[in-house]
């Protein structure tokens, strides 16, 4: 029994292509058909306000700024005449600014010939305290181009001994000796008059902390004039030191490095 196959060659078939097949269409199948394609405009960027963006660049300056003051260097205005003629400072004048840096700190304690800028302990501050970080800031910031005082609890002063040595003065030739042999001091500044200083008895200074005085010899509130309750007491804490005074930065006429001439050693 044979089984027929129907072959009507006369019957029309209509197909339809598969979705997304361009190849195979049939010909009843248009091209009107398609979807009219979708053209999405770009929106162009609003253009920010010309005070916005002068904000923005003012607060990334103000926070570079306060990041550097914090843990790189500082610009310092010296108030008074104690550390002349190495720094100048006078009352109604260009009182000299300067660049006190904070890294060599994270290395090595202060040594004898440093001139540092230290946060003055009660003794030396009469209880004053310190300003909080954001009035500091803000009073450093103004200090620096004359439009408000220093903090008036920083101080900057010469290292002439550190924690276990022995200070005195004075030997017959009016000089201040460390561990009994007299100091090498050519940045001392007497005004032009007699190298005399006032003298003071042998103190050790505890460990710790750092014997400090200014240049200006006879004309400088140091650790000589702040020994309360002791004479010991006048020696400032090494965590109270901010940094290590550098460069004269104002006024231009009196650019320059600040020495650290080792008083001890008679060298740098």
């Amino acid at each position: 029994m044979s089984h027929r196959v129907n072959d009507d060659s006369s019957s029309t078939w209509e197909t339809t292509p598969p979705a997304g097949d361009g190849a195979a269409r049939s010909s009843s199948y248009s091209y009107d058909d398609e979807p009219a394609p979708r053209f999405s405009k770009k929106k162009a960027k609003k253009k920010q306000p010309f005070w916005k963006e002068l904000l923005v660049i003012f607060s990334v300056a103000l926070l570079l700024t306060v990041v550097i003051q914090t843990f790189i260097a500082r610009v310092f205005v010296i108030p008074s005449a104690s550390m002349e003629t190495t720094l100048h400072g006078c009352t109604g004048c260009v009182n000299d600014k300067v660049l006190v840096e904070k890294i060599t700190y994270l290395f090595r304690d202060p040594q004898p010939g440093d001139v540092i800028v230290f946060r003055g302990p009660p003794n030396w501050t009469g209880g004053k305290q310190p300003p909080n970080f954001v009035t500091g800031t803000l009073q450093d910031l103004g200090s620096m181009v004359n439009l408000s005082e220093p903090s008036g609890t920083d101080f900057i002063k010469r290292v002439i001994a550190v924690g276990g040595q022995t200070v005195e003065c004075c030997d017959d030739q009016g000089r201040v000796l460390v561990d009994g042999k007299p100091l090498d001091e050519p940045y001392l500044n007497f005004g032009g008059g007699p190298r005399q200083q006032d003298s003071f008895e042998k103190v050790t200074v505890p460990a710790g902390r750092l014997w400090v005085m200014g240049d200006n010899r006879n004309n400088s509130s140091d650790s000589r004039k702040h020994g309360d309750p002791t004479p010991a007491d006048g020696a400032i804490p090494i965590d109270n030191v901010v940094g290590k005074a550098r460069v004269i930065v104002i006024p231009v006429g009196r650019w320059g490095t600040i020495s650290d001439f080792n008083p001890q050693t008679g060298g740098n």
